[in-house]
């Protein structure tokens, strides 16, 4: 199968470039710097991504692109461009200032990578360093009033470096030169979609797992029913699914979930282990605690029931990309952590069984469209992101029942209203979160000091970036009113107008 090799260098974007690759129907692979050793056969073109840090370091990521360069067609982005013309015998030079946010293209060269790009299209810039000198053999495709040498190509060979991100949203014209690096230059098929993905996940799933059984612990959610429904078309009846009842789910979850199961016709059992976890994790304020107590928790719990079933020797898991990318760099390389997820960092390091992650690679979008395809039931479909630890890392600070009991009824009545009002679907992810915090209020007659909660909803496409969802006040002040009245124990509703990044989805 034809492919785009991106070989990372520490990019928050990596993956993203990926993703636009894949929206323009041609696979792509990402392999870390330091892996990196050849080519093969099926690469049709390699992409050098950005990096956090500068060519000019000794102890910066490199390879040697002059291995491969002339051989196959490259683009490099920024750090890998100033890599491509260091390595030319170009000069890089440190920016005074660093040179990040939009700009404005005011000279193109009609190349074959700029065909149809407009002049003055926006583009973005995130580089601390500045290609200053270029070799006699290369020559300047695109400036900017600040940067002269914004995009260029070596003559006589397929290399080409841009020192903007084609791959972001605000390069107006990104997508284009990506399709024209894709189809132009390395004359790519464009004949991958979702339906390639499954049948070569199914296949990879088939020949890594084999007879052996797999487990796989189902939350009624989008991530894990997609695993569920390519592990069970590769293995068929040797997965096994569980759904374990944590004492973090939202009203009504447990059995709710075991009964839309029914419906896919999953081989399920429920579990109920509320009083193992939230034992565990009593006086527990610290976040990445109660990630790693729930994740060890769970591991116990399959793994007391992979000793029930002859054969287990798989953990199956719904990890997608923006829990990858936010607990570790996604492939080895030096991004940086933002958190542990459950799913990828709150395991133990030594435990019986392997993990096997088929939605490793892809953004939650392209999960719901795998399992559209592969028909999955439209409530869980749509349904909106729930974090694996649950309401523990909605509840800022100790984790107990009587704290759980309240904000699972301000959740639901908050949950409810966004379907009452076909909100819902408008919005990527809402939840609330009870605040460690107790304030004065009036109710009736009585001064009373209770609970503050606050209220979170976003939109977005894929988790990496959202925005907060601009909801209507008169729905805000609605469901405020509902919740001070109906749930004891809250006298304060907030409204979280926070955007990611600088925050993230979940405040914990």
């Amino acid at each position: 199968m034809e492919k785009i090799t991106i070989i990372d260098f520490g990019s928050q974007y990596t993956q993203l470039i990926a993703r636009r690759i894949r929206e323009l129907n041609v696979y792509s692979e990402i392999i870390p710097f330091s892996n990196f050793s050849k080519i093969d056969s099926n690469t049709k073109g390699v992409i050098l991504s950005g990096g956090p840090c500068s060519v000019l370091d000794q102890s910066s990521p490199k390879i040697n692109t002059l291995n491969f360069r002339g051989k196959i067609p490259v683009l490099g982005l920024c750090y890998g461009a100033q890599l491509i013309a260091f390595q030319d015998g170009g000069r890089i030079l440190k920016s005074k200032i660093r040179e990040y946010g939009r700009a404005t293209l005011n000279f193109i060269n009609n190349d074959i990578l700029m065909d149809g790009v407009n002049l003055e299209s926006q583009v973005w810039m995130s580089h601390g360093d500045t290609i200053s000198v270029i070799s006699k053999k290369s020559k300047i495709l695109a400036s900017t009033k600040d940067v002269k040498i914004a995009a260029f190509c070596l003559e006589n060979e397929d290399t080409f470096g841009l020192q903007f991100h084609p791959e972001v949203y605000h390069t107006k014209d990104g997508v284009k030169i990506l399709n024209n690096f894709l189809t132009k230059i390395c004359n790519c098929s464009q004949n991958w979609n979702m339906d390639s993905f499954i049948k070569n996940s199914v296949s990879s799933l088939q020949s890594k797992i084999g007879t052996e059984k797999v487990l796989l612990g189902l939350s009624g959610g989008v991530d894990s029913s997609v695993a569920a429904l390519l592990l069970s078309k590769a293995i068929g009846e040797n997965l096994f699914c569980f759904f374990i009842n944590n004492g973090l789910l939202r009203k009504n979850e447990f059995h709710d979930v075991l009964k839309s199961y029914e419906l896919i016709g999953l081989n399920i059992k429920g579990i109920d282990s509320e009083d193992v976890f939230l034992d565990a994790l009593k006086g527990v304020s610290d976040p990445e605690l109660k990630r790693k107590i729930i994740g060890n928790k769970f591991v116990e719990i399959f793994e007391k029931e992979a000793s029930q079933i002859q054969g287990v020797n798989w953990l199956g898991q719904g990890t997608v990309y923006p829990d990858v990318i936010e607990s570790v760099s996604a492939t080895g390389g030096p991004s940086a952590k933002i958190k542990s997820h459950h799913n990828v960092g709150g395991l133990p390091e030594k435990m019986k069984l392997k993990i096997i992650e088929p939605l490793r690679e892809i953004f939650k979008d392209e999960v719901r469209e795998v399992g559209k395809n592969l028909g999955l039931d439209e409530k869980i479909l749509n349904r909106h992101p729930f974090p694996g630890p649950g309401l523990a890392i909605r509840i800022i600070g100790d984790v107990n029942k009587k704290n759980l009991s309240i904000l699972r009824e301000v959740d639901h009545i908050f949950i409810q209203s966004l379907k009452d009002s076909g909100l819902y679907r408008k919005v990527w992810q809402a939840g609330a979160m009870f605040l460690p915090i107790k304030t004065v209020g009036v109710m009736g007659d009585e001064r009373t000091y209770e609970n503050v909660v606050s209220l979170r909803a976003v939109t977005s496409t894929d988790g990496m970036t959202a925005d907060w969802a601009h909801l209507p006040v008169e729905f805000l002040s609605n469901v405020s009113n509902r919740i001070i009245n109906k749930v004891k124990g809250v006298n304060r509703v907030v409204y979280d107008i926070s955007s990611k990044p600088p925050a993230t989805i979940e405040w914990e």
